[in-house]
Order: C-alpha cells, then structure tokens, then sequence
C-alpha cells in the first residue's frame, strides 16, 4: 500500500507549454518551496545520499506544477514497518471560511469555477451537515487563513524494501522510493489521506456517515450524480468529482484494512473494496504493486487544484494546446512529441 502565484492562469499555461515544447526557457515565476528535514535516521544510513537525492526529486516534481508561492516544511524519517505512511498537521475551520478562501485567494482554473459550484453555500457543509472542515496546515497558510510555523507533517518511509534509485539494476520486488515519497508529500498538502476525515474503525456494514468535520476531498466525494458518499463500508461506492458527482474522475478507496486510506484512489473494479488497484497505477493508489515508477499524474493535479493549490497543465493539457494553436505555428517539424 502506498500507505499560481497569483497570475493570469490560462496566459501562463499557454506560456509554459508552449516554450517547453519550443525549448524556450521561461522567466522565473513563484513556485511552491517544499523544505525537507531529515531525520538521523536517514542521515545515518549508509544510503543517506540516495535516499535524500530520490525524495528531493519526488519534491521537485510536485514543486513544478504547484505555482503558490508558499514554503511548506516536511520532516523524512525511515520506519522499520509497513511501506510508507504521513501525519500531518490541520486546523479546524468554518466551512464559509473555506468557501470564502477559494473564491478570493486561489486564480480561479476552470476546474476550480466547477468544483466551486458543486457546493453549497453553507453554514454547513454539505456531507454531513458540520460547519466545519479540516483543513491542512500547508493548504491553511497557501490559502491565507493561518501562517502556522511548524512542520506541516512527518513522513515515514521504509527504504528497506524500496529501489532508491530509478537508475541501475532495479529489484522487482521492491517499491518506488520516488513514488512512495510523492504519494506521502501529496498528503501532507491536503489530499490523499488526510483529504477525508473518514477513519478506519472496524465496523463498516450499515454504518452512518461520521459526524464532525470532514477532510477538503470528502467535499468531491460521490456515489452517483447528486449523491454524496461518506462511509465506510466498503461495499458502497465512492468517487472523485468535481460537478456534482456526474462525471467520475476517480474511485476512492472504500477498504480501510491495514490502515489504508479512505481517501487514496481505489481502482473502483471488481468490487469497491478492491485492493489491486488502478491500472496503469496512479501515484494516489491506496494499494500499488512493487516495480512501478509513478509520477503525479491527472487526478493528482486536479485534486491540488481544487482544494487550494494553483496549478499549471500536466503534460497530457500541454499537448492539447499545442494542437489547438498549431496552425498558428510558423516551424519546420511537422510534429512535436512532448514526453512526460
């Protein structure tokens, strides 16, 4: 289990597409500042330099797509159990606060704009009713509501049964410390599993939704088109939307076992508590197969978006562009191919 500055969004996507393709570089913009910590356990280990080069580059990847210009500090830690796993820390706070905070503070994407108006308007939020959210300490201080000066979370990662490396011999029973690494700094942003407020409890058959404050992401979770979904029982269905639940983007997680998180993607297949999950593997996965080397992808970008984060295309977005404007391009290829 894998256990915008605020600019002119569109103008700068183009920008940034179009000169990557062209091999232009680009003026320096604002961008996410991520700073590790290492713990003595990593520095203390015989890899330390590997290691930390694999999480700086899991870093740097995120920080790429993330535009806010906003430190976050995450302290790296290596365990002895399970695969990797993140604590983080949130406030509480008003659900109007939060509405308000994403219609003022955050360059409004056309996934923002729709996401904005599949919730309702309050005092309470619309999954259970509380009047209120939690809300990530990195997300809060992106959004403006607190300037909290601590580690925003502390990730876990058990570098034992992980390939450090994405160069080299690579042993197939292992895991991806890169990916590992990513799905974990995911989460201390407010997505993945801190995302929902949904815990594993042992009783899920019949069971009501929770009461008290839900995550950011429990928000966008859906069982149908107007209908949310907020248990765990894992025989419900449960689904990542961003228009009121009629267009699945998504299935989250529906089986808490081992601590898995509800609001990692499941792969919403061959029953909703399957734990094979998506193929091909999405970085979010609540359960991933060793071997594979996964980067933030589609859903991931979404997710940050629509929660608080300004976000610039993925690739996959850039290519589109391109088409889109290519007869208005004077050049001698006939074709560019943009690799991720």
């Amino acid at each position: 289990m894998w256990k915008k500055s605020a600019v002119r969004g569109v103008s700068l996507a183009s920008a940034v597409c179009l000169a990557g393709a062209l091999g232009i570089s680009t003026p320096a913009r604002a961008n996410l500042i991520i700073t590790p910590t290492f713990d003595t356990s990593i520095i203390n280990d015989s890899n330390a330099t590997t290691i930390e080069a694999g999480i700086n580059a899991a870093i740097g990847r995120l920080e790429s797509f993330v535009l806010n210009n906003v430190s976050v500090t995450i302290t790296f830690q290596e365990t002895s159990s399970g695969l990797g796993g993140s604590s983080t820390a949130y406030y509480t706070v008003p659900y109007t606060t939060y509405l308000s905070e994403l219609g003022t503070k955050q360059t409004l994407s056309a996934n923002d704009t729709t996401a904005i108006a599949s919730l309702s308007p309050g005092p309470n939020n619309p999954v259970n009713g509380d009047p209120n959210i939690r809300e990530q300490t990195a997300l809060a201080r992106t959004l403006g509501y607190a300037n909290y000066s601590g580690s925003d979370g502390t990730i876990s990662l058990n570098t034992s049964i992980m390939n450090l490396s994405r160069t080299g011999t690579q042993n197939p029973s292992y895991y991806d410390l890169q990916a590992v690494a990513g799905h974990e700094i995911d989460e201390v942003l407010g997505i993945g599993g801190p995302g929902s407020a949904l815990q594993l409890t042992g009783a899920y058959s019949g069971q009501a939704s929770p009461s008290g404050a839900v995550g950011v992401l429990d928000l966008y979770r859906y069982s149908a088109a107007n209908t949310r979904s907020f248990t765990m029982d894992p025989s419900k269905t449960a689904y990542f939307s961003i228009n009121g639940g009629v267009t699945p983007l998504v299935y989250f997680n529906q089986n808490g076992a081992n601590g898995a998180d509800f609001a990692d993607w499941g792969n919403g297949g061959t029953g909703t508590g399957d734990t094979s999950g998506n193929s091909p593997a999405q970085l979010q996965d609540a359960y991933g197969g060793p071997g594979a080397q996964v980067n933030l992808g589609t859903n991931e970008i979404t997710a940050l978006d629509i929660i608080g984060y300004n976000v610039v295309p993925e690739p996959a977005s850039c290519g589109l562009f391109l088409m889109m404007t290519a007869t208005a391009l004077i050049t001698r290829r006939r074709r560019i191919t943009i690799e991720a």
